[in-house]
């Protein structure tokens, strides 16, 4: 599975609760492997199993998983506790009521709810002292956790009705999309997600040995993005994939494939507030970085497969899209 690539906004943002009291941020940074350079590079960008490694390494040095984002720590193993001494419920509403009372027994800090009104069911995530967490990415990772571990549960697809936040659409909100899907709400009272209650009386169809390889595999397998993301600017991503992007796909080719002018595509991708450059070099640089840190290729290889005929263009092309050279990322194999 190839793995994909997120901002660079989370590499502060799961520093932010360690640092504050007093670990070291290269050393965590080091044990995830994650380029120490990248940190204060805004436009870089790091795959989801560096990021995964980040938050673990978090969660090991704080003894938190809350990650130091909360006043007091909820201690390492309470989410897999919770998990196992349910196990014999037998239905995904059972396990989500269940879930939410076992969390706001155990711990102060944010207060967890779950309700149904007719047709639908209401998830919601509050936390007490929201100042601590500037970044927002507890509220992220608990949402992810909730959507992500009840579509396990299941073994489908929990189709999310709406997620909401409670706090303005922040500048890496473009990472929502995939990770969410395309019905966000902002500045909203409080911060959840709805589906459909019919979805409540699905059955537990993972067993034991399963959680325990989910568990271990935990935090990645709550940032996988499996949701589908239908978007037009995901379509022009998803042609350009196709065709190659050392074939160098044009404005006017994936419009004809899309069966609209390429007037037409230029203004229905600025209302979503992209451009077709901006999509292509998104491409391009994401599978540059997937070149240099899963396939352990040259600057040289990597130049060429992405269709640049001299190596000195891509690099200026590679540092434009991240902020860094592309040997930075040579030294980031995970």
């Amino acid at each position: 599975m190839k793995k994909k690539l997120v901002s660079n906004h989370y590499i502060q943002a799961c520093l932010h609760g360690a640092t504050k009291q007093g670990y070291d941020p290269q050393a965590l940074l080091t044990r995830a492997a994650v380029p120490a350079e990248l940190m204060h590079k805004p436009k870089a960008r790091i795959t989801e199993v560096q990021l995964a490694n980040l938050i673990k390494a978090v969660w090991r040095a704080t003894g938190d998983e809350f990650m130091g984002l909360t006043e007091r720590p909820c201690k390492n193993g309470v989410f897999a506790l919770m998990m196992e001494s349910q196990f014999q419920l037998k239905t995904l509403g059972a396990m989500l009521q269940q879930s939410v009372r076992f969390y706001n027994a155990v711990q102060d800090e944010i207060a967890f709810a779950m309700t149904i009104d007719g047709d639908q069911v209401d998830m919601s995530i509050t936390l007490i002292r929201p100042e601590l967490d500037p970044d927002h990415l507890l509220q992220e990772f608990l949402l992810l956790m909730w959507q992500r571990f009840s579509s396990w549960l299941i073994n489908s697809q929990l189709t999310i009705h709406s997620t909401r936040f409670n706090y303005p659409a922040p500048a890496h909100s473009e990472e929502y999309l995939p990770m969410f899907g395309e019905q966000l709400q902002f500045d909203q009272p409080t911060a959840g997600f709805t589906f459909s209650s019919k979805m409540l009386n699905l059955p537990r169809v993972r067993d034991l040995m399963e959680l325990e390889c989910f568990l271990r595999q935990s935090p990645l397998e709550v940032l996988r993005r499996v949701g589908e993301n239908n978007s037009l600017s995901i379509q022009v991503q998803r042609l350009i994939l196709n065709k190659g992007v050392e074939q160098a796909a044009t404005l006017e080719e994936v419009a004809c494939c899309l069966h609209m002018t390429s007037r037409t595509l230029r203004r229905k991708l600025k209302e979503e507030g992209s451009s077709y450059q901006q999509i292509k070099d998104r491409v391009r640089c994401d599978i540059a970085i997937r070149l240099l840190t899963e396939e352990s290729l040259t600057v040289a290889e990597t130049s060429e497969l992405i269709g640049f005929t001299e190596q000195a263009a891509f690099c200026r092309a590679f540092k434009n899209w991240t902020g860094v050279a592309p040997s930075a990322y040579q030294t980031s194999s995970v």
